[in-house]
C-alpha cells in the first residue's frame, strides 16, 4: 500500500458491537467539538434556547423559581413553559413575542438593588449581554425547547472548507472547518508505522508484535492495511482492551468494596463480557442479557451469567449495619447504574426530589427501580463463611454440565418412584399402624437427650452421651417445668451444646422440646446451630418464634438459598408447648414437618429453594441466643430430644 492513500475505514469489519461503540465514540467527538466553540459571542439567528437561554435561566433562577417546590419563591416556575408563561395578578413573567410586558425583563433591569433579580444576597448576576439575549428570544415567541439529549439531532449541513482536497469522509470537513476557523492546518498524515502503533494501541490497548510490525512494513500489496487491522481484530487481546471500557461503566470489582472489602470471585463475567466482544455478539444480545438474560425463555447458562452485570455494586457486612438499608443501597445501585449506562442519565437527583433539570421525578426513579427490587436478596453479605451472597449462578466445568443435568433427571425419578411407593403403600400402613400395639418409645436413635433437671458447676446432662453435656451460664436459672425442672433463658446467654448435632442437609433429623414463651413475640430464637443472623446470613438451621408463630429452617446463604416453613397458627403465651420439627433430609421444604402439643401442624412454605451445604456457620448447637439477633427473652425451655 502507498504512502498516500488513505485506508480505508475498518467499521464495516466489525458491524455490530465495536461499530455501536466506535460510533458513540465519534458522536461525542463530534459534539465536544461543537461546544467547544460555544464560547464565541456570535449569536445564532433564532436564539437557541437549549444553548443559550436555559443554562441563564438554570444558573441564576432555578434555585427560587425552577422545579424544586419547597424552594419556590412567589410562586413562579420558570423551568416550564406553563409556569413562566402564567399570568399573575401583576402580569405574566414571560409574554410571547412581547420584551416589554415580560416582568422577567423588567425584574432584571430593576435600578433598585432591593426589587432587581436575582436579589443581591445570591451573589448572583445577570450581564446586560445575557439580558439583550433574553429579550431576543422573547421578541422571537420565547420558544421552550426540549433539553437537547432528547431531541433527535439532525444531520447538519456540511461546512465550507478551502482545502477542498483533504476531507476523505463527511467528518473530516467538520474537523478541517473547524481548524480552518482556528487558523490550523490538518498534521501530515503518518507513516506505516505510526498507524501500525496506533491502531495497536487503540485495538489491543498494548503495543504491536515487533514481528508482525514488519510482516505488515514489508507488505506492498494493496489490502496490507485492512490484513493488519483484521490481525488485531482477531487477536484475543481485542476482546480485553474493550472489554476494560465496559468494565468500568458496569463498575467490575473482584471484591465486595466497603470496609472490609472481601475478595468476591466475579471474573466469570468478567470473561463472558471479553468473549463477547472478541466473538461479535450483537449489540441488542449484548445489552438484553445482560439486563434481562435470566428471562428470556430457556435461557443458556451464557445468558444467565451475563446477568451478573446487575450485581456488581458494592456489598458490606460491617457490624451494625441495617440488612434492609443496604438492601435498598443494592436496588438503587442497579437503578443508577442502567440509567448511566444504558440511558445516558444521571438519575441520582431523583431518589430523593423530582430532578431539577432532567425531566425525572422521583415517581419514576422509583418505579424504574422496581424492576431491580424483584430478587431474593440480603443486604449483607456473610461475614462468617464464604458462601455467595443469593440469588448465586451454580457453573459447571467444561463437561460437568452434562453430568449434573444427568444426576439431576435420576433424582427426579427417584423422587417419583419413592411419592409413588407412599401412595401405594399408604393403606397398607394405615392398617399396621391401628393393628400394631402401641410402643412407649419411637425415639430408638436419640444422639442426645437433655432433662436440665440439674445443673451443676454450669453443665447439664446428656442422658444419652454423657461426655457431651449442656453448658448453662450462670445467668440462666432453673424453673418449674413441664417435666421437673426447665431452664429460664435471657436472650443474651446461651446453653451452647458442643459436639452435637452436626447434621447436613442430606442428614434426616428430628427436634422435640417444650417451651413457654413469656408472650406473643415478634421474633425470637429458640434453638439453632449457626453462627450468627445477617452476618452469617444464618448458614445451619434453626427453630424460631417468628410473628408469633414457630418457624423451622435449613440455610446455606438466607434468603436465597434456603429452606423455610412456619405453623400457620400462633402460639400461645404462657402455657407450655410441646414441639417437634423434623426433617427428611431431601432439601426440599415438603421434608419439613412440625408438630404442636403432638398434632401435625399445618405450615405455610417460606422458602423452598436449598442447594448449598448448612454445615460451615458454626460450631455449636444453641438454645435461646445467636449473635446479632434477638433471643428466647423470659422463656422457658425443656426436656430437649435430638
Amino acid at each position: 500500500m502507498k504512502q498516500s492513500e488513505h485506508p480505508r475505514s475498518f467499521l464495516d469489519t466489525r458491524p455490530r458491537l465495536l461499530t455501536g461503540l466506535w460510533v458513540g465514540i465519534v458522536n461525542l467527538t463530534i459534539l465536544a467539538v461543537g461546544l467547544a466553540g460555544s464560547g464565541s459571542q456570535e449569536i445564532p439567528d433564532p436564539v437557541d434556547y437549549d444553548r443559550q437561554i436555559r443554562p441563564i435561566l438554570s444558573d441564576r433562577c432555578y434555585r427560587c423559581h425552577g422545579p424544586d417546590g419547597a424552594a419556590r419563591k412567589a410562586g413562579l416556575r420558570l423551568d416550564t413553559r406553563s409556569g413562566a408563561l402564567a399570568m399573575r395578578d401583576e402580569g405574566a413573567a414571560i409574554v410571547e413575542g412581547s420584551p416589554g410586558e415580560s416582568l422577567v425583563l423588567m425584574r432584571l433591569r430593576y435600578e433598585d438593588v432591593d426589587d432587581r433579580m436575582p436579589p443581591a444576597y445570591s451573589n448572583l448576576h445577570v450581564s446586560p449581554e445575557e439580558i439583550e439575549l433574553i429579550e431576543r428570544w422573547i421578541s422571537e415567541g420565547a420558544p421552550f425547547d426540549r433539553h437537547w439529549a432528547f431531541v433527535a439531532p439532525d444531520p447538519p449541513p456540511l461546512p465550507e472548507v478551502s482545502a477542498v482536497e483533504w476531507p476523505r469522509t463527511d467528518i473530516d470537513r467538520f474537523i478541517l472547518s473547524r481548524l480552518e476557523k482556528e487558523g490550523l492546518s490538518p498534521a501530515p498524515e503518518a507513516d506505516r508505522t505510526t498507524l501500525a502503533r496506533r491502531s495497536s494501541f487503540q485495538l489491543t490497548g498494548l503495543a504491536p508484535d515487533l514481528g508482525l510490525l514488519d510482516q505488515f512494513l514489508a507488505d506492498e500489496a494493496d489490502d496490507a492495511w485492512e490484513k493488519w487491522v483484521a490481525a488485531l481484530l482477531a487477536s484475543p487481546r481485542f476482546g480485553e482492551r474493550m472489554a476494560s471500557v465496559w468494565l468500568d461503566v458496569a463498575r467490575y470489582a473482584d471484591s465486595y468494596g466497603y470496609q472490609s472489602d472481601v475478595h468476591r470471585p466475579m471474573w466469570q463475567w468478567r470473561d463472558w463480557v471479553i468473549d463477547t466482544f472478541n466473538s461479535n455478539l450483537p449489540f441488542d444480545q449484548f445489552v438484553t442479557w445482560q439486563l434481562a438474560g435470566d428471562l428470556l425463555d430457556d435461557p443458556t447458562p451464557q445468558q444467565r451469567l451475563a446477568t451478573a452485570f446487575n450485581r456488581l455494586h458494592r456489598q458490606t457486612n460491617e457490624g451494625g449495619s441495617v440488612e434492609e438499608e443496604y438492601r435498598i443501597e443494592y436496588v438503587v445501585d442497579r437503578t443508577q447504574t442502567f440509567s448511566t449506562a444504558f440511558l445516558g442519565l444521571t438519575f441520582e437527583c431523583a431518589r430523593c426530589h423530582d430532578h431539577k433539570f432532567d425531566p425525572i421525578s422521583q415517581r419514576e426513579f422509583y418505579s424504574l427501580s422496581a424492576f431491580f427490587s424483584n430478587i431474593d436478596e440480603s443486604g449483607l453479605y456473610s461475614h462468617f463463611t464464604s458462601a455467595v451472597p443469593t440469588p448465586a449462578l451454580t457453573l459447571h466445568r467444561e463437561g460437568d454440565e452434562e453430568k449434573g443435568a444427568r444426576l439431576e433427571e435420576e433424582i427426579r425419578l427417584a423422587e417419583e418412584e419413592l411419592t409413588r411407593l407412599e401412595t401405594s403403600r399408604r393403606e397398607a400402613f394405615d392398617r399396621w399402624r391401628d393393628e400394631e400395639e402401641p410402643v412407649s418409645s419411637l425415639l430408638t436413635d436419640a444422639v442426645a437427650r437433655f432433662s436440665f433437671d440439674t445443673i451443676v458447676a454450669g453443665k447439664s446432662g446428656n442422658s444419652v452421651d454423657a461426655d457431651h453435656p449442656a453448658a448453662v451460664p450462670a445467668a440462666v436459672k432453673p424453673v418449674p417445668g413441664a417435666v421437673g425442672n426447665a431452664i429460664l433463658l435471657t436472650g443474651d446467654d446461651a446453653v451452647t451444646l458442643p459436639g452435637v448435632g452436626a447434621f447436613t442437609r442430606a442428614d434426616p433429623f428430628s427436634f422435640s422440646f417444650w417451651l413457654k414463651a413469656p408472650e406473643a413475640m415478634e421474633r425470637a430464637v429458640v434453638l439453632h446451630r449457626s453462627r450468627a443472623w445477617t452476618d452469617a446470613a444464618s448458614q445451619g438451621y434453626q427453630v424460631l418464634i417468628e410473628d408469633g408463630c414457630i418457624s423451622a429452617a435449613l440455610i446455606h446463604f438466607w434468603p436465597g438459598d434456603a429452606l423455610a416453613v412456619q405453623v400457620k397458627e400462633p402460639l400461645e403465651p404462657g402455657r407450655w408447648t410441646h414441639v417437634v420439627v423434623t426433617y427428611d433430609g431431601s432439601s426440599r421444604a415438603r421434608g419439613l414437618s412440625i408438630w404442636i402439643d403432638g398434632k401435625r401442624a399445618q405450615l405455610d412454605i417460606i422458602r423452598d429453594h436449598l442447594k448449598g451445604g448448612i454445615t460451615g456457620g458454626g460450631p455449636y448447637f444453641a438454645i435461646g441466643e445467636r449473635f446479632r439477633d434477638r433471643g428466647f427473652r423470659g422463656g422457658a425451655f425443656d426436656e430437649l430430644v435430638i
